[in-house]
């Protein structure tokens, strides 16, 4: 995958987008026309799940495919993921959505007049439905949203990744560790994680990141706050795209059920694909990628 990226990653620039309230979060954009073609007449968003980055191989292997077709393509990185831990002073945590929504904006105003498309992996894809459900966002020029694996409803998803293979929660600590550490490596003054860096539950380490660093009474209601099942997605102002497979080991298909029935939101399930997987074969074309050329190509008025 990394070899077949190369052109969207040669084609890229670092921008450092001003998101609100001082926060500040870096994308990389790439351009048809760096590459001596016309440039696009859409802007694509794409955005990682929790700990990954603009890097990672299933947003890379998105960005290339729509790159391929002309669209202006944007990787987005959240706060403290990929090299950024040194970019804004607080903690990334779920619930930072006015930031993604400035983010939007920032790239709005950069590519002016141009009807923008979002699209996430995960963490990610919750973060575009919430955007795109966000009465903040709604005079973007939104036209659609892509969610793939969307995180659902994360107190059951902690509880999944609890009760599941120990593969998956041993992964997810590791890597949250290791964010952490470079937190406190860039802000020696503010941060010291050596006592949380010890633990080895997610449950814990989430009780006691969100008593110290949020503003939320408790985990329950910061686990909730950024949960989309209920009526979160009834304002959703744009056509949004569910892509989820039933046998994901993390996100639980029967909370489909509880999401909102609205009247813009479509739920497209495959038997097979696991956690943003969807591979067809060994050389690594993705059903995903098809489906986002599907849905983010359409014409609005179709």
């Amino acid at each position: 995958m990394e070899r077949r990226a190369i052109p969207v990653r040669a084609a890229s620039e670092e921008l450092l987008l001003e998101c609100g309230d001082g926060a500040v979060l870096q994308a990389f954009h790439a351009s048809p026309a760096k590459r001596g073609r016309e440039p696009g007449k859409r802007l694509a968003v794409l955005l990682h799940g929790w700990e990954g980055s603009a890097d990672s191989t299933y947003v890379l292997s998105a960005s290339q495919t729509l790159f391929e077709l002309d669209f202006e393509v944007v990787r987005l990185n959240l706060r403290d993921h990929g090299a950024t831990h040194h970019l804004n002073r607080d903690l990334f945590h779920s619930c930072r959505l006015p930031e993604v929504v400035g983010a939007v904006r920032a790239l709005a105003s950069r590519f002016a007049g141009m009807p923008i498309v979002l699209g996430g992996f995960s963490l990610g894809g919750n973060f575009m439905l919430r955007v795109a459900a966000d009465r903040e966002a709604r005079d973007l020029p939104l036209q659609h949203v892509v969610a793939v694996s969307p995180v659902l409803d994360p107190a059951v998803t902690m509880t999944t990744l609890e009760r599941g293979s120990s593969l998956y929660h041993t992964y997810f600590v590791r890597k949250w560790s290791r964010s952490l550490a470079k937190k406190q490596q860039a802000w020696p003054d503010l941060y010291d994680f050596e006592d949380l860096l010890r633990i080895r539950s997610l449950r814990e380490m989430t009780r006691q990141l969100v008593q110290r660093h949020t503003e939320y009474p408790s985990m329950d209601a910061y686990l909730a706050g950024y949960a989309i099942t209920g009526d979160r997605l009834t304002t959703l102002a744009v056509p949004a795209t569910v892509l989820t497979s039933l046998d994901d080991p993390i996100i639980e298909a029967v909370d489909l059920a509880r999401l909102a029935r609205a009247p813009r939101l479509d739920i497209v399930t495959t038997a097979h694909g696991g956690h943003c997987g969807f591979l067809e074969n060994l050389g690594g074309t993705n059903w995903t990628d098809t489906q986002l050329v599907k849905l983010l190509s359409r014409n609005p008025d179709s």
